[in-house]
């Protein structure tokens, strides 16, 4: 037996999911029609994911503004039915007319470790910034923030924090003290020290949050996708976006985010995943404990594999990024992961609509993954480029 994280049970779970397509993929030959298979597969999925309501498009108001590094950034808020005020950027290009729809990109930011950051982890307004963000921007996206960067090339990208992220996270004061324990709620212009702190503090929280959640009846991953698609409503609602063309796209937990929201949404026009494709499989024996709760819909693998929850959107346009030396998968089931892909986009009559990609290097979402994802959207929303990376 290979060691693995279940240990002497490892063989009796892993068999349980079996190797076979499960009950609602298109690759188990049972659907003819495409759109049904959508629609069945769908309904399944949000039936795991229990998602909360959120109801109407929350009303976005302006914060802020201002202009920084050749792009023009507002400061946003709403109000969900739950918990504080969602903070969030908009960026567009500087020189773009105000009047002047331009198409857009939900951006997706990631997980990373860091609760005390949410938008400013993969967007930045202004030149001063914590060293701790620097380090993060440096680590994961070669120094280079990419909505930014996809702002300058002509798109209007939204960038919101998400539960329990920054203006959305879990304030220690507000728990318990037997969960409270040692930690700290940094002030606004937080100490290192504190923020890494409190961030130490709410990874040991995850999982009183996940069973907490499973209690109330949803999933982590059902409320990433109702404020992820209220965010959507806010971008797709704005005057100066064009709402027939709309991306998404993130690394790592934003990868996991836009496998469920590209996946279930048809909004999404075309989306980019980046680090975060692999099998239930992977996760089960190797991988869970790389991971946070945030991924899983309870009862879903015995349907579809998870790499099959991003192609429920075919035949519409998706990219996975992967690289090589991703410590958080094995090579072997992201590879099948994008077979899989594959396979499901043949049977939709669409395989010109998904690419899977590996690139050399660690968990990240660096220049040359940028520049192709950035190429990819292109291809679908058409050529809007202002600058190059």
């Amino acid at each position: 037996m290979r060691k693995n994280c279940l240990g002497i049970y490892g063989p009796w779970a892993a068999n349980l999911l079996g190797d076979k397509p499960g009950k609602l993929s298109l690759r188990n030959g049972t659907f003819r029609d495409v759109n049904r298979w959508r629609s069945q597969a769908r309904q399944r999925v949000r039936e795991c994911l229990a998602a909360p309501t959120v109801g109407r498009t929350p009303k976005a108001r302006v914060d802020g503004r201002g202009v920084f590094d050749g792009v023009r950034w507002e400061r946003l808020s709403w109000q969900l039915p739950w918990g504080p005020r969602t903070e969030a950027v908009l960026l567009r290009p500087a020189d773009a007319d105000p009047r002047e729809r331009l198409p857009g990109i939900l951006g997706l930011h990631d997980h990373g470790g860091n609760k005390y950051y949410g938008w400013q982890k993969i967007a930045r307004v202004e030149a001063k910034i914590h060293p701790l963000l620097e380090r993060h921007h440096e680590r994961s996206y070669s120094g280079t923030p990419w909505a930014n960067q996809a702002a300058k090339r002509g798109y209007a990208v939204l960038v919101h924090d998400t539960f329990p992220f920054a203006s959305r996270r879990i304030r220690v004061a507000d728990v318990t003290p037997d969960i409270a324990g040692q930690g700290v709620d940094p002030q606004s212009a937080g100490s290192a020290k504190d923020i890494q702190a409190y961030n130490a503090w709410a990874a040991t929280h995850e999982s009183t949050v996940a069973k907490s959640l499973l209690c109330a009846g949803t999933t982590w991953a059902g409320v990433y996708v109702a404020e992820d698609e209220a965010a959507l409503s806010v971008l797709c609602g704005r005057a100066d976006v064009d709402e027939t063309r709309i991306a998404c796209g993130g690394l790592s937990g934003g990868g996991m985010r836009s496998t469920y929201l590209a996946g279930l949404d048809d909004r999404i026009h075309c989306s980019f995943t980046v680090g975060f494709s692999t099998t239930w499989r992977d996760f089960l024996l190797h991988k869970s404990w790389t991971h946070t709760w945030m991924a899983y819909a309870p009862l879903l693998p015995a349907d579809l594999d998870f790499p099959e929850i991003l192609a429920l959107r075919a035949p519409l346009p998706a990219l996975v990024l992967n690289t090589n030396q991703d410590q958080l998968y094995t090579l072997a089931e992201m590879k099948r992961a994008g077979a899989i892909m594959r396979e499901v986009y043949r049977r939709a009559k669409a395989p010109e609509a998904v690419k899977v990609s590996f690139h050399p290097g660690p968990h990240e979402f660096n220049t040359a993954m940028q520049v192709e994802a950035f190429a990819w959207v292109e291809r679908w929303l058409g050529r809007v480029s202002r600058a190059a990376l």
